[in-house]
């Protein structure tokens, strides 16, 4: 069982940049790979952003490429979401999971709120 738990979420002003953290519990972070996920009101959970254990393959959703960079320590057993160039469209709760192959998440963190002021 993996607990994750987000934070670092807050109210910007577009055009600002946030940077969000997800740990997780227990030493077995590193055979995970790693994912960020956002929902806004009324809309479904979209992919953002994921990561392999390896940092070997790191891929975006295009809605955010160029502007959000993904990142981990796998020492600190966190997973970060470095956000830039913040739009109001960006405004939802973000979600962290864990999956042991890319693709299959299996944990999935309480939510951290983004909300961006235009």
């Amino acid at each position: 069982q993996v607990q994750l738990v987000e934070s670092g979420g807050g109210l910007v002003q577009a055009g600002g940049s946030l940077r969000l953290s997800c740990t997780a519990s227990g030493r077995t972070f590193s055979l995970y790979a790693m994912g960020w996920f956002r929902q806004a009101p009324g809309k479904e959970r979209e992919f953002v952003a994921a990561i392999s254990q390896s940092m070997s393959n790191i891929y975006y959703a295009d809605t955010v490429k160029g502007r959000f960079t993904i990142s981990r320590d796998n020492a600190k057993y966190t997973v970060y979401l470095q956000m830039n160039s913040l739009k109001s469209e960006d405004t939802a709760v973000y979600y962290c999971s864990a999956a042991r192959r890319l693709g299959s998440y299996e944990y999935w963190g309480q939510g951290t709120q983004v909300t961006v002021s235009s």
